[in-house]
């Protein structure tokens, strides 16, 4: 099943812009190969707020929200998860508005680093993050006329959850699931088995709308999660082809799997091979020499 992706959307920097009853997007100006034209923020409710995922440490992004806040109580700030373009402004808007700050949990990794194994991705790792209270799985934090449920989807980080505004059918649902791309799954700060498990958790719900953390929203959900498990499933199924016809390491499959995309971005797609990789070898369905790496030696069984 091919994925519909939809590139289509207009960031509107340091305005709030309406997308639902209630609820305000406002894009960061961060856009990167990662990031597509920035990082969303959401402003929930009319009278007192909540905040969702307020960013990277950006001036003019806190002035643009302190202005669209209008001076309304804000009771609670929720992180998604602890990646720098989403959580670091958190501890500045909580300053600003005496709002709590609540998230699963301090950033970490999905897995213990193995000896002499370095996290490439530590640099986008909030390591300060300091949340004042922890969300449980199922949990709700109600406000002035909204109630958020906690959706725990651990995959693209450890400690990735989504909020459910009850009674609406819509659904923040961060970096798991986005209109415009795929979401990065690269251990150790994420892992596939993690990742596929949550796409099975969203099927089983009846959410009509999501807002992810970057570019537009998800319309067809159902459809959209089926497209994304047909997708890790047919990069699967490249991936032990590679190996039954000889590939032995991340390096050849890469260069094999992805020969048409911009060499630029073979690191980034290593490491979503490697967790494949990782889940393949949990699963009895790869053998490797030693533990699973990015420099490992793997076989098919």
């Amino acid at each position: 099943m091919a994925i519909d992706f939809d590139i289509a959307f207009e960031p509107a920097y340091g305005e709030a812009v309406p997308v639902a009853p209630g609820v305000a997007r406002m894009t960061v100006n961060n856009p990167s190969a990662f990031t597509f034209h920035g990082t969303n923020s959401y402003i929930v409710g009319t009278d007192t707020l909540a905040v969702i995922d307020p960013g990277p440490e950006d001036e003019n992004h806190l002035r643009a929200l302190l202005a669209a806040i209008r001076g309304r109580p804000v009771s609670h700030i929720l992180v998604s998860h602890t990646h720098v373009d989403h959580s670091p402004l958190a501890a500045r808007l909580a300053a600003e508005t005496g709002a709590r700050v609540l998230a699963e949990g301090p950033h970490r990794p999905a897995r213990p680093l193995r000896i002499g194994e370095i996290n490439p991705l530590d640099a986008s790792g909030d390591e300060a993050f300091a949340p004042d209270a922890l969300l449980k799985d199922g949990e709700v934090v109600e406000g002035d006329g909204w109630a958020l449920r906690t959706v725990f989807t651990p995959g693209h980080t450890a400690n990735h959850v989504a909020f459910a505004i009850e009674g609406t059918g819509i659904l923040f649902s961060a970096d798991h699931v986005m209109a415009w791309s795929t979401s990065i799954v690269a251990p150790p700060d994420g892992a596939m088995a993690d990742y596929m498990a949550s796409l099975d958790r969203l099927l089983e719900r009846d959410d009509a709308l999501y807002l992810p953390g970057h570019g537009g929203p998800v319309t067809q959900p159902p459809a959209f999660l089926r497209g994304l498990k047909a997708h890790r499933k047919m990069r699967e199924r490249a991936i032990l082809e590679r190996l039954r016809t000889g590939d032995r390491t991340v390096r050849e499959m890469v260069a094999a799997i992805y020969r048409d995309v911009d060499p630029r971005l073979h690191g980034a797609a290593g490491l979503s091979v490697l967790a494949h990789l990782e889940d393949l070898a949990g699963r009895g369905i790869v053998a490797v020499e030693g533990e699973p790496s990015i420099d490992g030696v793997f076989i098919p069984v």
